[in-house]
């Protein structure tokens, strides 16, 4: 009797263990949602019963069968409501449901319990990707693969969400500096330099709008940084040497035109580098020559200085003839003016004086810039047509004195006529207006 009762006890033990032991539904052959990650269950937790729930609500997960998962992963929390393993995995039945407010929440209780738990920072990660919230979905994935370096997909997706973001972000850049809105495309490229801080371009870009805002020292910053991360940007070299340029910096300036010039050679950076010349020569000279540019008039003495640096070339194997002027004494132009006097440019007066001092009209310009056209053309044949037009001019007839020398500057290109096809042959000559006809007799020389 007594061998009879025991085996009785120990057959209802056996049949109650049975009883309570949750079946395992079959593991499924494909995988409903390959992209959920599994929410394995800690070593120190493993031996708790929700550990099974879990493995078998994730079973019915993956089967389709999401009711039967929801009631497993409940079970499990149960009796522990911070079994994040469970909470993490109920978070993907709501993702699957694509409640993703709710699956959020799972998630970023799973999280609050277990900060460094993986499967959690994951399912956060896709939940807010689902809601169009990518920033703090590439924080998720960024903090998800620091715990755990060996996850190669999170990897990729991180670098796609980073691209895609960085993307995102350039666009909203462009369109806000195509429409003016300047601050605003400077602080999106802020941003995405801080994703992407070895984009030369972005730093080219970034450079562009800062100079738009005239902040040359950002600007210049970023150029420089664009040319360093790709020394073949000619853009970025051009736009740095006239930053120099303007700052004053002018042998700086001329080396960064002469990097960018061997890197894509070009007529445009040739001519760059022939003015800067020019400019580095004339920083040399006198205060009052640096001050001809916005003198209103300008002198005799001022366009003959203007004359001889400018065009030095075109009159160094002019024939020369002597000359004989009384009033140049201590004039700071005397050097040039000697030479444009003797090359037949300007004319003394009768009496053998120059003056200086007296203003210059734009006759007594139109004269200059016709003898100089006159000197041109003899080496350079295709002038000659200039010399001998005969344009109309509304207040100037043929019969006046000053036609013909203003016919050939017209004619020539070296100066316009203002509105009316008027000359204005008596109003008073700018400097601004002497150096343009200067530098069109330049380009008529084939001078940069």
């Amino acid at each position: 009797m007594r061998g009879r009762r025991l085996a009785l006890v120990v057959l209802t033990m056996i049949t109650a263990a049975c009883a309570t032991r949750p079946t395992l539904p079959p593991t499924p052959t494909t995988l409903q949602y390959p992209d959920f990650m599994y929410p394995v269950v800690p070593r120190e937790l493993a031996a708790e019963r929700q550990a099974t729930r879990v493995d078998i609500g994730w079973r019915y997960l993956q089967s389709g069968d999401l009711a039967s998962a929801e009631r497993e992963f409940a079970a499990a929390l149960k009796p522990t409501p911070d079994f994040y393993p469970a909470r993490a995995a109920s978070g993907y039945v709501a993702f699957a449901r694509k409640d993703y407010e709710q699956a959020l929440a799972a998630f970023d209780a799973a999280v609050k319990a277990a900060p460094a738990y993986v499967p959690g920072l994951v399912g956060r990660g896709q939940a807010l990707l689902a809601l169009d919230r990518d920033d703090a979905a590439l924080e998720a994935f960024e903090a998800a693969l620091a715990i755990d370096g060996s996850l190669a997909d999170l990897r990729q997706r991180i670098n796609v969400l980073r691209f895609r973001h960085l993307g995102a972000i350039i666009e909203i850049a462009r369109a806000a500096a195509g429409t003016g809105r300047l601050e605003e495309a400077e602080q999106a490229y802020t941003r995405a330099l801080a994703a992407s801080p070895e984009s030369a371009f972005l730093h080219r870009e970034r450079a562009q709008v800062a100079r738009r805002r005239g902040n040359g020292t950002a600007a210049l910053e970023h150029f420089r940084r664009a040319a360093e991360l790709d020394p073949g940007d000619v853009t970025s070299l051009v736009q740095i040497a006239e930053l120099l340029e303007g700052q004053g910096n002018l042998a700086d300036a001329e080396a960064a035109y002469r990097r960018a010039a061997a890197v894509e050679p070009s007529r445009e950076i040739e001519a760059r580098l022939a003015a800067l010349a020019t400019r580095a020569r004339e920083a040399a000279l006198p205060a009052e020559f640096r001050a001809i540019v916005g003198a209103k008039p300008i002198t005799r003495g001022d366009l003959a200085a203007l004359i001889g640096v400018r065009l030095e070339d075109a009159l160094s194997d002019v024939p020369v003839q002597e000359v004989v002027m009384t009033d140049l004494t201590g004039h700071w132009a005397t050097p040039w003016i000697t030479q444009v006097v003797r090359a037949g440019v300007i004319e003394p007066f009768a009496n053998h004086t120059f003056q200086p001092r007296a203003a210059v009209t734009r006759a007594d310009l139109a004269r200059a810039m016709s003898r100089l056209v006159a000197l041109l053309a003899v080496r350079r044949p295709e002038l000659q047509p200039h010399l001998a037009a005969r344009p109309g001019i509304a207040d100037m007839p043929p019969a006046h004195l000053g036609y013909p020398a203003a016919a050939v500057a017209v004619a020539s290109g070296v100066m316009r006529l203002a509105d009316g096809a008027r000359f204005d042959p008596a109003r008073p000559a700018s400097g601004a207006e002497a150096a343009e006809a200067i530098g069109r007799v330049r380009m008529l020389a084939g001078a940069r």
